[in-house]
């Protein structure tokens, strides 16, 4: 899958591209098949919501799953990036993010890239994000919001946020989200919800601003998320377990395009377990030098 001069430019002036429906129902049930039983395991790339219990990610799906194997050399999500940047991709972090009905948490205003380049020490902005839609998503179940062009900014000010949901972030502060979005068109344009159904991708800037509210609606939203960075641009600190940030910069190379609806064979490492040494961080390392 080429991106047309076209996308290109809009890609440039608002961080993002969606395209509506890419994946097929048939191709979708394979990886919706799967969930259930990812989520019922209790294994730590399962990281659940504060109150509920319900899973809000699952990580590194691809490392023990066939399907998710599949999908994360996929190269309909591969190739538009690789076109980007020009050069060849690792996995840097690959998650399904689980806003389950009336149990989905908000995930708060921030950037992607502030909490790689905090935590991780990725040298600049040369990652992106690329979403499916596992379900339909409408305005009511908790869709992503966007602010348009603040791609542009580069890193913000951020504010590491531990307490607001289970998940730690580097989240941008109430009045600077004002003033992000006045700039950006206020309420003609200046946030945009992309919404679809199930099969539908969305590839976006790791500098572009973005949120989602709760799910109180009776409808899933889950979502997969490939964090795609260039192989020059791998991180430089291992802070983070490596379910959340991973350390194999090995480019990835692409099945053909019906990989959802064909088996092929592909590398299941952890499918017996996570290996320990998949949870020692480099702070581990200097406590232990100490």
């Amino acid at each position: 899958m080429q991106l047309t001069p076209q996308q290109l430019e809009e890609f440039e002036e608002r961080g993002y591209l969606f395209f509506p429906g890419l994946f097929s129902r048939e191709e979708i049930k394979t990886l919706t098949d799967e969930v259930p039983r990812l989520y019922a395991q209790h294994r730590p790339e399962n990281i659940r919501e504060k109150h509920s219990g319900a899973v809000r990610t699952n990580f590194a799906a691809h490392m023990y799953s066939d399907p998710f194997a599949r999908l994360a050399r996929h190269p309909r999500m591969i190739k538009p990036v690789e076109q980007l940047f020009g050069e060849e991709l690792y996995m840097h972090q690959f998650k399904i993010n689980g806003k389950n009905a009336f149990d989905g948490d908000v995930w708060q205003w921030h950037q992607d890239y502030g909490t790689w380049f905090n935590d991780d020490l990725m040298p600049t902005p040369r990652a992106m994000n690329v979403a499916i839609f596992l379900d339909d998503v409408d305005t009511t179940n908790g869709p992503l919001m966007f602010i348009p062009g603040s791609h542009k900014l580069g890193v913000l000010d951020a504010g590491h946020d531990t307490t607001t949901t289970s998940y730690p972030l580097w989240t941008i502060n109430n009045e600077n989200i004002r003033v992000l979005v006045e700039k950006a068109g206020g309420r003609n344009g200046g946030i945009v919800t992309p919404t679809g159904p199930a099969g539908s991708m969305m590839l976006f800037h790791s500098c572009l601003v973005h949120a989602s509210g709760s799910n109180l609606s009776p409808w899933n939203r889950v979502s997969v998320y490939l964090s795609l960075c260039a192989i020059s641009n791998h991180i430089r600190r291992h802070k983070r377990v490596e379910w959340i940030a991973h350390r194999d910069f090995t480019p990835i190379t692409c099945l053909p395009d019906d990989c959802l609806t064909r088996s092929y064979p592909v590398d299941l490492p952890w499918a017996k377990g996570t290996p320990a040494s998949a949870a020692v961080t480099s702070e581990d390392r200097l406590a232990e030098a100490a």
